[in-house]
C-alpha cells in the first residue's frame, strides 16, 4: 500500500447492486482515509482510433464486427490501463464497474465463443490484472427484478431477457469457479447479492481489509501525524 493503491473490479448481473458499492466503496475511502478513487466503466474510448468499431460491435453484434470489436475492446482497456489505471494507483484506488469477465460473458452469449478463447484473445493485448474482482451473485430472476425496477431507460430490450442474462449468469459461474484458469482477472471474490446492501459493503471492505489493500486505520492516523 506503501506504493500504490489498489484497482478494484465490481461485476455481476444488472440490478445486482454494482453501482451501490462502487459507491459505498468510494464513500468509504473518502471518510476513513479521505482518499478520493477514481470510478470509471468497462469502456472508456481511450483508444479513440476503435470508437467506431466498439459502437458497431456492441450494439449490433454479428460474424463480420466480431474480430474487430474484440480487437478493439482489448486495445480501449489496455489504453485505459495505460492512462488511466496505472498513473493513478499512485494517487487515488481505482474502482472499474465491470472489466473483463463481462467481456467474456458477452461473446459467449451473443457469438458463441469459448470463454478460454476470448480471454485469449483480449489477454494478448492487457498486460495488467486487477488486484480484486469482486462478483455480486444473484438469481437472475431477481436481479431481472431489480434492473427494471430502476427508474430511466436501463433495461435493453435485446440483453435484459431471461434466456440472455441467465447464460449471462452461467459464465460468470464457469469463470469463478476455476479462477486460476483466468489470472487477467486478478483475485475473485463472489459475494452474495441476496443480503442487504450494507452488508454486501461490508463483506467487500472484509475482503479488502483481508487482502491487504487498505491500510489499517492506525497506520494511517500515524503517517498522517508524521506528515503534519
Amino acid at each position: 500500500m506503501s506504493h500504490r493503491y489498489p484497482f478494484i473490479v465490481v461485476e455481476g448481473l444488472d440490478g445486482t447492486g454494482k453501482t451501490t458499492l462502487r459507491k459505498g466503496l468510494f464513500r468509504l475511502w473518502e471518510g476513513l482515509y479521505g482518499v478520493t478513487p477514481l470510478c470509471m466503466l468497462t469502456t472508456n474510448f481511450l483508444a479513440a482510433e476503435q470508437a467506431a468499431a466498439i459502437v458497431t460491435g456492441k450494439y449490433r453484434p454479428n460474424a463480420g464486427n466480431r474480430d474487430a470489436y474484440l480487437s478493439a475492446i482489448a486495445a480501449d482497456k489496455q489504453a485505459t490501463l495505460d492512462r488511466l489505471v496505472l498513473p493513478q494507483r499512485q494517487a487515488r484506488p481505482v474502482i472499474a464497474d465491470r472489466w473483463l469477465l463481462s467481456e467474456l460473458a458477452f461473446f459467449a452469449v451473443k457469438h458463441d465463443m469459448r470463454v478460454s478463447e476470448t480471454y485469449e484473445a483480449l489477454t494478448a493485448q492487457i498486460t495488467v490484472a486487477p488486484d480484486l474482482t469482486l462478483v455480486l451473485d444473484l438469481e437472475t430472476d431477481a436481479s431481472m427484478s431489480r434492473a427494471q425496477a430502476r427508474q430511466g431507460d436501463a433495461v435493453r430490450a435485446d440483453w435484459d431477457v431471461h434466456d440472455i442474462q441467465s447464460r449471462v449468469r452461467e459464465t460468470y459461474e464457469a469463470v469463478v469457479t476455476k479462477p486460476d484458469e483466468f489470472p487477467l482477472l486478478g483475485d475473485v471474490v463472489r459475494l452474495d447479492a441476496r443480503r442487504p446492501r450494507s452488508e454486501v459493503l461490508l463483506a467487500a471492505w472484509d475482503v479488502l481489509r483481508e487482502r491487504q489493500l487498505v491500510p489499517s486505520l492506525a497506520a494511517h492516523a500515524e503517517g498522517r501525524e508524521t506528515h503534519d
